[in-house]
Parts: structure tokens; C-alpha cells; sequence
């Protein structure tokens, strides 16, 4: 059984920063796209960051320039660092990510982490 476990989230105060990581385990032939999305009380879940297996990134445009995802295959995670943080990125973070098992490709969702920005 394949997941993907997150870690990291927690409270901060506005301009902090927070690191959000997300480790693949389970059996499994790669890991193709990655990405951390999230879910604000009242909103849809929207993407955050994405990055593909030839490391291509794109962001959301509320949070380029504060926010990185990164990756380290050799441990098959996804990183996403947070710095300079608003309020309004408060919300639960999930990591997403496209794995092939055999001949086919599975869509994988991470449990949540809370991220919390309040003085």
C-alpha cells in the first residue's frame, strides 16, 4: 500500500516560516508529479506549488516569491518551504503526488497538515 505521509505544519506567527515535507512509502515503480495543495475553511482546495519528475515548478501567484517545493528523489519527498507568512495562508496542506505502480498511474493524496498564521 502506497502513502504519503506529511509533517511539519504547526503555528506561526505572521513572517515566520514553516517547512512542510511529504515522504512516498509503500511499493511503488516512480513518482511522477508533485505538488502540495490547499484548503481554507470556505474555499475549494486550490494548488499551491506543483513540480513534475524533470523538476518544472509552478506556483500560485499568492505565493510566489515566499513559497519553494522542492524534491529529493533519492527519499522520494516533496518539500514545500514556507517563508513570510500571512494570515491567509492559513489552511490545510495536502500533498499530492502521481505514482505508477506497474503499468498504471495512481493519484495519491497525503493526510493534511494544519498550517496556522496568527500573532
Amino acid at each position: 500500500q502506497v502513502q504519503l505521509v506529511e509533517s511539519g505544519g504547526g503555528l506561526v506567527q505572521p513572517g515566520g516560516s514553516l517547512r512542510l515535507s511529504c515522504a512516498a512509502s509503500g511499493s511503488f515503480d516512480s513518482i511522477n508529479n508533485m505538488a502540495w495543495y490547499r484548503q481554507a475553511p470556505g474555499k475549494q482546495r486550490e494548488l499551491v506549488a506543483g513540480t513534475s519528475s524533470g523538476d518544472s515548478t509552478n506556483y500560485a501567484v499568492s505565493v510566489k516569491g515566499r513559497f519553494t517545493i522542492s524534491r529529493d528523489n533519492a527519499k522520494n519527498t516533496v518539500y514545500l518551504q514556507m517563508n513570510s507568512l500571512k494570515p491567509q495562508d492559513t489552511a490545510v496542506y495536502y500533498c499530492y503526488a502521481e505514482i505508477t505502480i506497474g503499468p498504471r498511474t495512481y493519484a495519491y493524496w497525503g493526510q493534511g497538515t494544519q498550517v496556522t498564521v496568527s500573532s
